[in-house]
C-alpha cells in the first residue's frame, strides 16, 4: 500500500469553513472538479448521494460544499455556507437525490453531479477520501465514458463551442 499523505496537513484537511474535511472539504472538491470538467457554471446539476453522503449531507454541510464548488467557490471562502442560495439567485437549479444501495463507484462518500445547460452534459462520479482530498472515479462527457483508476493526475482537453 502507499502512502496517500505527504504531510500532517493532507489528514488534518484544508483551511474551510464547514465541519468536516471529508463532507464539506471534500464535497467542495468534487464540485469544483465539476465546475471545471464542465467548463463554467452548469444551469441545472442533480446531485445523487450514496452510502454516508445520502445519510448525512445536510447536518455536514454537503450540500452547501457542493454547490460552492459548482460556483468555483474555495473551502475557506467566506460564501460557501451561503452558496445554495446563491445559486438561486444565478438561476442555476440544484437538486440532492438520497440514493438507496450501494455506491456505484465503491465508496461511502460518493456524489454523482449530473449537470447540464442546453444540450451539454457532463456527468462526474467523485467520492471524498479524507482531509479534504478526493478521487474521481468515473466521468461522461459528450456521452463517452471515462472510468478513472490510479493516482496518477490526467489531462482532459475540452474544446467546448459557445452556446
Amino acid at each position: 500500500m502507499t502512502n496517500r499523505y505527504k504531510s500532517v496537513f493532507d489528514i488534518i484537511g484544508p483551511v474551510m469553513v464547514g465541519p468536516s474535511s471529508s463532507h464539506t472539504a471534500g464535497a467542495v472538491a468534487i464540485g469544483r472538479a465539476g465546475n471545471k470538467l464542465f467548463g463554467g457554471v452548469p444551469r441545472k446539476v442533480t446531485v445523487h448521494y450514496y452510502g454516508s453522503f445520502a445519510q448525512t449531507h445536510r447536518g455536514h454541510g454537503t450540500d452547501y460544499a457542493i454547490a460552492a464548488g459548482i460556483l468555483g467557490f474555495d473551502t475557506d471562502d467566506l460564501r460557501v455556507p451561503n452558496a445554495p442560495e446563491i445559486a438561486k439567485k444565478r438561476g442555476i437549479d440544484i437538486r440532492f437525490v438520497e440514493e438507496d444501495g450501494p455506491s456505484p463507484i465503491d465508496h461511502p462518500n460518493t456524489a454523482i453531479l449530473d449537470m447540464s445547460s442546453g444540450t451539454k452534459k457532463v456527468q462526474i462520479s467523485g467520492c471524498s477520501i479524507g482531509g479534504g482530498s478526493i478521487e474521481i472515479r468515473h466521468l461522461v462527457i459528450h456521452d463517452t465514458e471515462i472510468t478513472l483508476t490510479g493516482s496518477l493526475p490526467i489531462i482532459i482537453w475540452l474544446d467546448y463551442e459557445k452556446e
